[in-house]
């Protein structure tokens, strides 16, 4: 079988596509059926936005002082 996919809207069977599914708390906030080409490009866009950004300047948020 061949539904087509979230992302890209292209035919992709059964074996090859991926689920993704976010939850919070228990409800799903977020489902799709994605094709490997579209899952990839999930993949690297939560990896972009989950990891830590860079700061700039001479910030030092990421010290802890203890007076």
């Amino acid at each position: 079988m061949s539904d087509p996919c979230d992302g890209c809207g292209r035919a992709v069977e059964d074996a090859l596509a991926r689920a993704v599914q976010l939850q919070v708390d228990g409800s799903t906030v977020d489902d799709q059926r994605l094709c490997p080409t579209c899952f990839a490009d999930w993949i690297t866009k939560y990896e972009e936005q989950m990891s830590p950004k860079q700061s700039s300047g001479d910030s030092t948020d990421s010290e802890i002082i203890v007076d």
